[in-house]
């Protein structure tokens, strides 16, 4: 199947080769010791940039730089979202001022029109889990597209900002990048090049700073965009956006984790017994067909769910992963074997992680009363 990659539809066998030309990406290399202590990095999970030097030269001397992303508040917080919030904790161990959307205009226009839901599901299900990560809320911006700020010298700039940008881009331009188009995406994408965008301005961080955008390939088309009519408009001095593309958290089934399936993904509030049956039932398999093939020709990790779990992040040790790759190509090391070391992993992963769920639920719930 072709691939088919927009921030609204995945589909196909994924060739990130491919997508750096077609994307007009660069290669992530000779990256310093900082990043490439990182799993993500160090592993070329995090495979492409633009202009991500800006970065790199921000942390080593120590400048100011932001991370900027956004969360969709729909469905359980998953191993896929997980990702994305461990660039978070990483950026803001070096440094970085984060900005941390919540799309709930997006979300309105595409799939609930609840707003009070849409802003609960984000605090309850996505701050709790980031916090529990390690988020340090006191040097993060979390907002809302819907209310960015009581503050309306800074509500009136972001919403200003969104509303200009629409004279330069042009209707032609939304379909080059997007496909399929819509008024209300069309307005979701301006109002995320807001969010890329308005850290810059005055009345946020005070002047042009290097800003980075950590996104999934599916996610590009609106870092394009905001890059392109960065440019065009001349009323502000933006620096041009860096960003960094990862590859996708594979779904139990094959194809992206989603969260419209909750059997393709395992949830950071599944208990282990669910998490262990959903990879016990669903995990897809590179394994051969019979165990007397298997001995003989070997498993494939590249396609095995479970093994590409252990290679983003499960297991952190690089010579224990190479010793299991290994193992699992020469046919040594069984499929179900490889599933029972995630599970394990998976286990230990969310005993931990649910304990200091329950703590970050106490620390968020002032939040919560001041926000919804």
């Amino acid at each position: 199947m072709p691939q088919t990659i927009t921030p609204w539809e995945v589909k196909g066998t994924i060739d990130y080769d491919k997508l750096i030309q077609e994307f007009g990406l660069k290669p992530l290399e000779n990256l310093p010791k900082k990043f490439t202590e990182n799993v993500l990095f160090r592993r070329k999970i995090i495979f492409a940039h633009r202009d991500f030097g800006q970065i790199v030269d921000a942390v080593e001397n120590k400048k100011p730089f932001v991370m900027m992303t956004g969360l969709m508040p729909s469905g359980k917080f998953h191993f896929g979202h997980k990702m994305v919030a461990d660039q978070i904790i990483f950026y803001q161990s070096l440094g970085a001022k984060i900005y941390l959307a919540v799309a709930d205009i997006e979300a309105y226009n595409s799939r609930n029109p609840n707003l009070t839901e849409l802003r609960e599901t984000a605090i309850r299900e996505y701050l709790a889990n980031y916090v529990a990560l390690g988020l340090n809320l006191k040097k993060c911006d979390f907002y809302f597209q819907s209310k960015r700020s009581t503050d309306g010298r800074k509500a009136s700039a972001y919403y200003s900002l969104a509303a200009m940008l629409a004279r330069h881009v042009t209707f032609n331009e939304f379909q080059a990048v997007y496909g399929e188009i819509s008024p209300g995406k069309m307005a979701s994408a301006l109002l995320q090049a807001a969010d890329m965008l308005h850290p810059q301005l005055k009345e946020f961080e005070g002047k042009a700073l290097p800003v980075v955008v950590p996104v999934g390939a599916d996610q590009d088309p609106h870092l394009r965009l905001a890059r392109d009519v960065a440019k065009r408009i001349k009323e502000f001095p933006f620096l041009p956006l860096s960003s960094t593309a990862h590859k996708f958290m594979p779904g139990l089934k094959g194809g992206k984790m989603s969260s419209s399936d909750p059997m393709s993904y395992l949830a950071l509030t599944d208990s282990p017994e669910e998490a262990a049956m959903k990879i016990k039932k669903y995990a897809f398999s590179g394994g051969q067909a019979t165990l007397e093939e298997h001995r003989k020709k070997g498993g494939n990790p590249d396609i095995d769910v479970a093994f590409q779990m252990l290679r983003l992040g499960l297991e952190p040790n690089d010579k224990k992963l190479a010793k299991i790759e290994k193992d699992y190509r020469s046919g040594e090391l069984l499929s179900g074997e490889l599933k029972n070391i995630l599970i394990r992993k998976i286990a230990a992963f969310l005993e931990g992680h649910q304990r200091k769920r329950k703590l970050a639920e106490k620390k968020i719930s002032l939040f919560a009363k001041n926000n919804l």
